[in-house]
């Protein structure tokens, strides 16, 4: 049994805001829920599965904090690593987000993680952010913000921001994906890096588990990444489907553009793929999937 299992899971795909970068789908989203008992129980099979970190995500999870309160202090009691990712919406004052955070930290949560961007600046406003981060300070509660760029000049003076508050961040790349699907791309040449990926999972509210937390749901030409629905298989069984998948493992291990290179595409046309469109042009589609799967 792999004793470093991490997990994205999905107690709700609700939202409060309309980014539109967001990875969802469809203009009009399903509003899932997960039943506060099923994820009591999916947490507690979890951590008999020897997962070490759950992450809190999918919709906003602060719309049911009472609820992510009780599943954090559960992931606490069982020894699982837990981080919250969130908009910020409810740091509109100081004191406001200090309560909310001191909760937080007095149940045991691990780490807080605040998305920011160019879209979801149209609906947070930027001292959200200030007033999250320095709460999580406040109470020594450890917190990075998720800062979402296509890293073009458009975000400079967002990074700045960041910069002259002297905030923890990290540049997450955008991905072309759900609502970013039609977004013009501006075109990149990189160097030719392996393109690895840890692959963490993600669990819906509906129990579905996909062996990728970012857009690999949305991979629906072959559904390579989808593992099975909880109800009929343990947690323990899906994991384990993800763990002995071939494919995967080289995904995990030699990487995205060796596998492109395999297929027969050239070099030149590797460094201009973002990883994840490169991971979408292998395995969304039926015809490159079949000989990856002869090969590998």
């Amino acid at each position: 049994m792999n004793n470093n299992r991490y997990i994205a899971f999905g107690y709700s795909t609700r939202c409060n805001i309309k980014c539109e970068h967001c990875v969802a789908s469809n203009e009009i989203i399903k509003n899932a829920k997960m039943e506060l008992d099923t994820a009591r129980t999916v947490i507690s099979e979890m951590a008999r599965s020897n997962v070490a970190g759950i992450s809190f995500t999918a919709g906003e999870p602060f719309l049911y904090i009472d609820d992510i309160c009780e599943l954090v202090r559960l992931c606490e009691k069982n020894g699982i690593y837990s981080r919250i990712v969130t908009n910020g919406f409810w740091a509109k004052t100081r004191e406001q987000s200090d309560i909310i955070v001191s909760r937080l930290k007095l149940f045991g949560l691990s780490q807080l993680r605040i998305s920011y961007s160019r879209w979801h600046k149209k609906n947070i406003r930027q001292d959200n952010i200030i007033n999250a981060a320095a709460s999580c300070e406040k109470q020594d509660l450890d917190y990075f913000i998720s800062f979402v760029t296509d890293f073009s000049e458009h975000d400079d003076p967002l990074e700045q921001f960041l910069r002259d508050n002297n905030l923890k961040y990290f540049p997450e790349s955008l991905i072309y994906s759900g609502r970013a699907k039609e977004f013009e791309r501006p075109e990149i040449f990189t160097d030719y890096y392996p393109n690895t990926c840890p692959m963490n999972p993600y669990l819906t509210p509906d129990l579905d588990m996909f062996a990728c937390c970012d857009a690999g749901s949305q991979f629906t030409n072959t559904n390579f990444f989808y593992l099975g629905n909880h109800q009929n298989n343990s947690i323990d069984e899906l994991f384990q489907k993800k763990e002995t998948n071939a494919l995967y493992n080289m995904i995990r291990t030699l990487g995205l553009s060796k596998m492109a290179s395999s297929l027969g595409f050239r070099a030149r046309e590797i460094v201009k793929y973002r990883k994840c469109e490169l991971c979408e042009k292998l395995f969304n589609s039926p015809e490159n999937l079949r000989s990856l799967k002869k090969r590998f």
